[in-house]
């Protein structure tokens, strides 16, 4: 399956300051000629907290995502920004898969579709 870019419009989408991918500045003056205002916060807790608030809009990118590629696309989003949280926290990534493992053996998945109709 090939990368195909697609718009979407939620509104965390456009609230600024926000993390971008890395390339974003240099897609903008290729295509815009402009200079993006930029800062880096890279690897300090001000980037865990721009981290924390783009798993939010790639999350909800995703609830509003129709068609399996744009839905893929989303995901990959998502995939990315824990990638970055791990890398940020110095978390090996497979820890992260380790306990989602035992927390799966323990707690299950959610594959199956079962809603809980009422708290108990």
């Amino acid at each position: 399956m090939k990368y195909i870019h697609t718009e979407t419009n939620i509104p965390e989408e456009n609230e600024y300051p926000k993390l971008v991918r890395d390339k974003i500045p240099e897609i903008i003056k290729k295509n815009d000629g402009i200079d993006a205002d930029t800062t880096s916060v890279k690897k300090t807790d001000e980037h865990m907290m721009y981290l924390r608030k783009k798993v939010v809009e790639e999350a909800n990118e995703l609830c509003e995502a129709h068609g399996t590629e744009h839905i893929i696309e989303e995901m990959v989003d998502v995939l990315e920004v824990i990638d970055a949280m791990c890398a940020v926290s110095d978390i090996d990534k497979n820890d992260v898969i380790s306990v989602q493992k035992q927390k799966y053996n323990k707690r299950g998945g959610f594959t199956d579709g079962l809603v809980m109709n009422k708290k108990i």
